[in-house]
């Protein structure tokens, strides 16, 4: 299992950070080059998340389209959230998300991610070799979009007028 932490300092409030982090729309934003979408029968596509919402998404990784469902197995607004993999690729994901206010007013945006990828010998290679370097730059892509409409106006674009 391969086990990815990232800090993000953002110049926001924390409720805004963590709704940001929730928006169905924000995340395709952060991953359009993988021609991401979320598609589903049932389940959310559109707005932010919330517990126990699922969402299936849709993205063409090393050539191949992907399916992947996820849903939110836990939340504490506004400081934490995990979502964990139901089908997909992987053996197994999770990804902790977490918000801490700072003195300074800003936020930080702690993500832990943990996956294991679909075969035990072959995988553990390939864990290694490419799939962590490939999934850090996922994340690091997604939580750089948060940053960026965070601090700039967009944000009010992406979220309910009273929040959520």
């Amino acid at each position: 299992m391969v086990r990815i932490e990232e800090v993000t300092i953002i110049g926001a409030p924390i409720e805004r950070c963590f709704d940001l982090a929730r928006s169905v729309e924000v995340h395709l934003a952060g991953n359009v080059h993988y021609g991401e979408q979320a598609v589903a029968a049932s389940g959310v596509t559109t707005g932010l998340i919330g517990l126990s919402d699922r969402v299936t998404w849709r993205a063409k990784h090393f050539g191949f389209w992907h399916t992947l469902t996820s849903e939110i197995t836990q939340m504490d607004r506004p400081t934490y959230f995990r979502d964990r993999m139901l089908e997909g690729i992987f053996r197994s994901m999770e990804h902790d998300h977490y918000f801490r206010r700072l003195p300074s007013g800003a936020t930080e945006m702690k993500d832990i991610f943990q996956f294991a990828a679909p075969l035990p010998v072959l995988g553990r290679l390939g864990e290694q070799l490419v799939l962590r370097r490939y999934m850090r730059r996922l994340l690091h892509e997604r939580n750089v979009a948060i940053q960026q409409i965070a601090e700039s106006g967009e944000w009010a674009q992406y979220l309910p007028p009273c929040g959520s």
